[in-house]
């Protein structure tokens, strides 16, 4: 073993002590612990108080269910204060935020990257010259924008279209996409070309297949950013019966009672957090898989 291979805090020796591997072994663990309760302990404080009645939680906020469970906060958030339509609405937005970011970035990173156009670094220089742009300053000009569509002379103010078709417009996601197609084997896509594909037959068959990871991670970018947005669809979005629970959940918390309103917290949560784990595993996948078949 060289010296360079065994530098750290701690020897090769003492490496090899019994003792020390226990030390480790529950050090390692205590660590792994803290990071648990640190990252997972205030969702689970929610969940707790979610069910919990609002006495309980503000006498006995780290006990478990100290005068048992209130399932029946999850309907009252539900139903009683019209979570469920909220909901609906962020979703809406959501998705459609999630479809038009996908259909700019994998497209505008396809042409960039693959088909190379003339002036192509010139193109990408500019899109990246817009992420150094604050976007507290681009907030009048865009709701001008919506209020009066260019060429159309649309009014996309209080509707979901204006909530979520400024979202394509994201640099990042652009650059994102580039890199990652910057980094596929030249030979795969030499190989198509060779065989007769053309531009979309190149994209949709061969590039799309290899670049599932990076669309998973846009994907989890696009929705997690839409979901907690608050300023934009507070702007464009004035009829409460069409705002998502990023604006209505403060505006309901003056007046809702604290159980219910930790119910209302932790279902506006879930959805989430769940679709975080789904796509988490496209992060670890290879992005090879079914583009070469045989």
């Amino acid at each position: 073993m060289s010296a360079d291979e065994s530098r750290g805090i701690t020897s090769e020796y003492e490496r090899g002590r019994p003792l020390f591997k226990i030390g480790r072994t529950l050090l390692n663990g205590l660590v792994l612990l803290f990071l648990v309760l640190v990252c997972l302990g205030p969702i689970l404080w929610l969940a707790k108080s979610a069910i919990t009645p609002t006495q309980d939680t503000l006498r006995y906020p780290l006990e478990l269910w100290p005068n048992g469970v209130d399932w029946e906060n999850l309907r009252t958030a539900w139903v009683d204060i019209d979570l469920k339509l909220y909901f609906w609405n962020t979703v809406i937005i959501a998705f459609g935020s999630w479809a038009v970011q996908m259909l700019v970035a994998v497209t505008g990173g396809y042409a960039l990257s693959v088909l190379q156009p003339r002036y192509g670094r010139v193109l990408y220089g500019l899109v990246l010259a817009t992420m150094f742009v604050p976007a507290v300053v681009l907030l009048v000009p865009l709701y001008l924008t919506v209020l009066d569509m260019p060429f159309t002379h649309w009014n996309l103010v209080n509707t979901y279209w204006g909530a979520f078709l400024p979202a394509g417009a994201s640099a990042f996601n652009i650059a994102l996409v580039k890199r990652f197609f910057d980094n596929l084997p030249r030979e795969v896509i030499q190989a198509a070309r060779v065989d007769g594909c053309g531009d979309f037959r190149l994209f949709w068959y061969v590039v799309l297949p290899m670049s599932r990871p990076v669309l998973g991670v846009v994907s989890v970018f696009a929705v997690l950013a839409a979901w907690k947005d608050f300023i934009w669809p507070l702007v464009v979005l004035p009829d409460p019966a069409k705002q998502p629970l990023s604006v209505r959940l403060p505006r309901l918390a003056g007046v809702t009672e604290l159980d219910v309103m930790m119910a209302a917290l932790l279902i506006s949560c879930a959805l989430p957090i769940a679709f975080f784990l789904v796509f988490q595993r496209l992060f670890l996948r290879g992005g090879l898989d079914g583009a070469v078949k045989g």
